[in-house]
């Protein structure tokens, strides 16, 4: 890497700023939530319009374009044996209630933008695609081919990158900018639980609960409904007199009992960042309900532990720490509620022993508990002295003058899912985080990240070029 080159690099960025933020802009105005699949278009129609404005922007880039159905699409230039590759994802997880912005507007106030995507992945997505489109016209000695995927399914069930394994050629070494600076070397686990028991019935009957929108989301809003019997009333009358959390509300129709809870969203590999209303709805319910049911409602507040304390499958180890729990949906379904877990779990377990863990330990409790496990999606390690990883931290380095340790984290980003790939970071402080209500990133951070990544990229094609 030559300084020269960097410069280059970055004074074409600055060149292309306002470009940069009026692309992202657009994309950003794309409501790309998962939607009904359509023919080519298996994650919705607004998915299949996100991807087809990126892929027009690097037609009009001079870029090679690839679609592989609407489930994932690439855009390449260059000539060489070896190939780097950078992964974003298009689609966006769903809005949920409270936002003072326009989810989708894309305001700029105060020099944020504002709207779902901005930081996760739209932002990161974005400035990775003008790094290489600085590349392409800086850079054309370059002996090595560049390719930026677009991905439409990060967000629920990585459908886009397995059809990408199936067909399409491994990077020679890969990035995903979607974690934090400089890499992230270690990604926990990933397991999905459906957890299962039959609704309490007698003097005090649960009709229902339901909440959450997608597993790895903090429920920010529940709702329930309780039969109680007329001996029972003015028992539960005197408990709820006593009721002290003001994010619950409720009110009598007759002999049923209907509340609502509310609570605040967040990433579910962070679950204690955000107000579980679930967790909120199960420890009030706790509160409120006789003796005859204590058990029931005492297993059912403990299963919802961000630790995994009442699912039996705590977990530490030295390099990615605890193990996470994050309750993404409730519902009631023919007679059962049913409890979707959205489980990150440390780097030296094995879904398989999550899964004997929580079974075990379900099979001791009194109310009919049974699992079922809808994915696994394994972990992900480097060593810190593997040369991708440090060559990562070296030019972050070089370009903020930070030398930062690289990190471990509970999200999955696509690095875990293609070979020789690893996530980068995506922005600093004072940038929303992603999946919660008013999502935000700094204008200047993402122009300065795109000049980051344009350096990395650039240093990281040159040593696949001297290795070919």
């Amino acid at each position: 890497m030559t300084d020269a080159t960097i410069a280059k690099l970055h004074d074409w960025l600055r060149a292309h700023e306002q470009e940069l933020l009026s692309d992202y802009i657009k994309m950003l105005q794309i409501p790309s939530i998962e939607g009904d699949p359509e023919p080519n278009a298996p994650y919705g129609a607004e998915n299949r319009k996100a991807l087809d404005y990126a892929l027009e922007l690097s037609k009009q880039a001079g870029m090679t374009t690839t679609d592989l159905e609407g489930h994932l699409g690439y855009a390449e230039f260059g000539t060489g044996k070896g190939m780097f590759m950078s992964l974003g994802h298009l689609d966006v997880v769903p809005v949920g209630p409270g936002w003072k912005h326009e989810p989708f507007g894309a305001e700029i106030d105060n020099g944020y933008v504002y709207a779902r995507g901005t930081t996760d992945d739209k932002g990161p997505t974005m400035a990775s695609f003008f790094a290489m489109r600085a590349i392409k016209e800086c850079c054309p000695e370059l002996n090595v081919r560049m390719r930026q995927a677009f991905g439409c399914n990060e967000e629920s069930g990585f459908g886009c990158v397995t059809r990408y394994m199936e067909t399409e050629e491994a990077p020679t070494y890969g990035v995903a900018p979607d974690s934090g600076w400089p890499c992230f070397h270690a990604e926990k686990g990933i397991g999905n639980l459906i957890v299962s028991v039959p609704l309490v019935t007698g003097d005090f009957s649960l009709v229902s609960i339901n909440g959450g929108q997608r597993p790895n989301i903090v429920i920010d809003h529940c709702e329930a409904i309780v039969k109680v019997a007329a001996n029972l009333k003015q028992e539960i009358d005197v408990k709820l007199a006593d009721s002290w959390d003001r994010n619950v509300s409720f009110e009598w129709k007759g002999d049923e009992l209907h509340i609502t809870t509310l609570g605040k969203a967040a990433h579910g590999a962070n679950p204690f960042g955000g107000d579980s209303a679930a967790i909120r709805m199960f420890r009030f319910l706790r509160e409120i309900s006789p003796l005859s049911t204590a058990t029931y409602f005492d297993e059912l507040f403990d299963t919802s532990h961000v630790g995994g304390a009442g699912l039996g499958i705590t977990f530490w180890d030295d390099v990615s720490k605890d193990l996470t729990s994050n309750l993404g949906i409730v519902k009631t379904v023919n007679g059962k509620l049913e409890l979707l877990y959205n489980i990150r779990y440390p780097v030296t377990m094995t879904g398989d022993q999550l899964h004997q863990r929580a079974e075990s330990h379900l099979a001791k409790l009194k109310s009919g508990w049974s699992l079922t496990v809808t994915r696994d999606s394994p972990p992900l390690y480097f060593p810190t002295d593997h040369p991708l990883i440090t060559t990562i931290v070296d030019v972050y380095a070089d370009e903020t003058g930070e030398r930062l340790e690289p990190g471990t984290m509970g999200g999955g980003t696509y690095a875990r899912a293609i070979p020789n790939t690893v996530s980068i970071g995506t922005g600093w402080e004072g940038d929303g985080n992603a999946h919660e209500t008013d999502e935000r990133l700094k204008v200047d951070h993402l122009f300065k990240m795109s000049r980051i990544y344009a350096s990395l990229f650039y240093r990281l094609a040159k040593i696949i070029e001297a290795e070919a």
